[in-house]
Parts: C-alpha cells; sequence; structure tokens
C-alpha cells in the first residue's frame, strides 16, 4: 500500500510540475523596449533593468538602442512594444497620424546640451560667459554633430540656431553620429561641436576641448515643464492587456524612486554602462540628470505645449501641422 502511495504522490508530483511550468511561463512578459541612445537620459531604463525592478514584475525585457527617430518608428510598426523619448517627437508622429499613447513621464525638464570646439569659440570671440545670442550666433558656417534627424538632440541643434536669428536650413551643416563618436571626432576637428545628451557634453567640457554653447538645463527656463522622457506604446497594446502598462510603469516609478531617493545608490548601479567614463565626470553629470527624474510621472498639459514649441522653433513641425488638441495621447490610469 505504501509503495502504491509512492508511486501516487510521485506521479502527482510529475503531472503538478508539468502544469506549474507553463504557469510560471505565463507570469512572465516578454517585452522589447527600444531607446534613442545610450546616455544617461535613459537611466530609469537601465536601473529597472540592473536592480531587478523589471523582474520583480515579472517582465523581461530586451533593450534595443536605435537611434533617434528609429525608436519611435520601431513602436509604430510593432517591432517594439514600448520606447521612452521626448515629446516634440511624440507629438509629431501625431499629427502625421501615428498616434501613440504616453503612460508617464520620467524626467520633467530638458536633458539636451550644445558644446563648441573650443579653438572655434575662441576664433568667433565668445565664452561661457557670453550673453545666449552670441553664443548661438557663433554656430553660423559651423559643422555640429548631432544624435539622428528629427530627435531632440537635432531640435536642440535647431532650436539655438533659431533663436541666434539664423537660417536652420542653410547656416549650420549637421553630421550625425552615435554620441561615443561625438567626442573623438571633436578632437580631430572634423566636426566644430556636437549636441546631445549627459554624460558626454559633460565630458567634452570637462577634457577642456570644447565650451558650453547652450544647455537646456539652464538657457531655456522658458520651456519648463518639459516632457523629456515620456514612457509611451501603441494604444492597442495597453486595451490588450492592461497588465503590461501597469507593470512597465510600476518598474519605472521603482527605478525612478531611486534616482531621486538614492541618487548614490543609483548612481553606482549606472557605472557599469559608462566603465570607460572618468568617475569623476560621470558623478558630475549625474548630479544635473538625477535631479531632472519627478516621482509625479504624470504628463503635464503644459509640458505638451512647451514641447510643440520646441518643434515650431526648430521648424521641425509647421504650423497648420500643429494638433488642435492633445486629447487622448497621454493618461494617468496606469500610475495608479
Amino acid at each position: 500500500m505504501s509503495g502504491n502511495l509512492t508511486r501516487f504522490a510521485a506521479a502527482s508530483a510529475l503531472v503538478a510540475a508539468a502544469f506549474a511550468s507553463p504557469t510560471a511561463k505565463a507570469q512572465e512578459i516578454e517585452l522589447i523596449i527600444s531607446l534613442p541612445a545610450p546616455t544617461l537620459t535613459f537611466a530609469a531604463a537601465f536601473i529597472a533593468e540592473d536592480a531587478g525592478f523589471y523582474k520583480s514584475e515579472g517582465l523581461k525585457v530586451t533593450h534595443r538602442n536605435l537611434v533617434g527617430v528609429a525608436s519611435i518608428n520601431a513602436v509604430i510598426a510593432g517591432s517594439a512594444d514600448f520606447s521612452i523619448s521626448t515629446a516634440p517627437v511624440i507629438l509629431r508622429a501625431a499629427a502625421q497620424g501615428q498616434r501613440l499613447l504616453g503612460i508617464a513621464n520620467l524626467v520633467d525638464r530638458p536633458l539636451v546640451e550644445l558644446v563648441l570646439r573650443k579653438d572655434v569659440a575662441a576664433a568667433a570671440g565668445i565664452t561661457e560667459k557670453s550673453s545666449f545670442t552670441d553664443r548661438a550666433k557663433a554656430l553660423n558656417g559651423k559643422t555640429i554633430g548631432i544624435q539622428g534627424v528629427g530627435s531632440i538632440v537635432h531640435a536642440w541643434e535647431r532650436l539655438v540656431v533659431s533663436r541666434a536669428g539664423l537660417d536652420v536650413e542653410k547656416d549650420v551643416r549637421i553630421a550625425p553620429m552615435d554620441p561615443p563618436a561625438m567626442l573623438p571626432a571633436l578632437e580631430n576637428k572634423a566636426i566644430d561641436g556636437f549636441a546631445t545628451s549627459l554624460p558626454f557634453t559633460t565630458q567634452a567640457v570637462s577634457k577642456g576641448v570644447a565650451i558650453m554653447l547652450a544647455s537646456a538645463t539652464t538657457d531655456v527656463p522658458d520651456l519648463l515643464p518639459f516632457p523629456y522622457n515620456v514612457v509611451y506604446t501603441r494604444p492597442e497594446t495597453c486595451q490588450q492587456n492592461k497588465d503590461k502598462c501597469f507593470k512597465v510603469v510600476r518598474a519605472y516609478a521603482k527605478a525612478n524612486k531611486m534616482i531621486t531617493e538614492q541618487p548614490a545608490q543609483a548612481l553606482e548601479i549606472l557605472k557599469k554602462r559608462f566603465a570607460t567614463m572618468d568617475p569623476v565626470l560621470l558623478a558630475a553629470a549625474w548630479q544635473v540628470v538625477s535631479k531632472a527624474h519627478t516621482n509625479d510621472l504624470r504628463v503635464p498639459l503644459k509640458g505638451l505645449e512647451n514641447a510643440d514649441r520646441v518643434s515650431l522653433e526648430a521648424k521641425l513641425l509647421k504650423p497648420e501641422e500643429k494638433l488642435k488638441s492633445y486629447d487622448g495621447l497621454t493618461t494617468e490610469e496606469y500610475l495608479k
């Protein structure tokens, strides 16, 4: 009898295991999240992965680095489930009929900067203490490296040029390249300056190779608040599986909580992502970036209005293309 019970128990265990395995797998949601650049702007995504916040929400996430607007195009095409981008890019997509849904905002101020090679700045007779307009005018005839055509980095370069009264199409040349390639190109004098996010701009200034020509963190207070890190997806993604959207937002909320409340701990986690960068320089950049993150993950209406202003000033959006309403482009449902 005991032998029969033993065999019965063993068989039951096998049956239970057979049914348990699919259940366990079903609880793990696989996602692809596209990121436009390997910069500190996307610290929340890096920390969500490296600190285990994705995993704690039952998510198995693959990050794909797709430069500039290629990241948003991946979501539109369905080859990525979510992405993180700036509001101007999302609003321009909506203006072209590609409406996406913003479910959270992680950074509430712009984190893009433009640096100019020090010898070029000297020849133009400007320093970091010169007026914004004088600094911007020094871009006339220069070649500036940017992260991707149509990206927020491209928009920032064009906005600076526009505010100098220059022609955004004719007066400045652009050279698209990945952020890690920008400083070497600057040092080799292949470009006169570059625009991207921290820490690469911080690196150029700290090495004494460039001056800070225009920083969105300090030079455009009229554009605050600014939804710089909007988590978005196709509307049908959340309609078909609300749990996906809840879990993604919770993972990023945990990451932002660490960034805002334990920035030193967050930096330790991030260091391996920037292992070749001087730790002192990285820490200096992190002081700026960490303070730009927010625990209020709502996408502010005023921020969307400011985002459209950037696209209009940069002449990446025509006035007649501007959306009449932002209804349906964001939701607070997944912040609960």
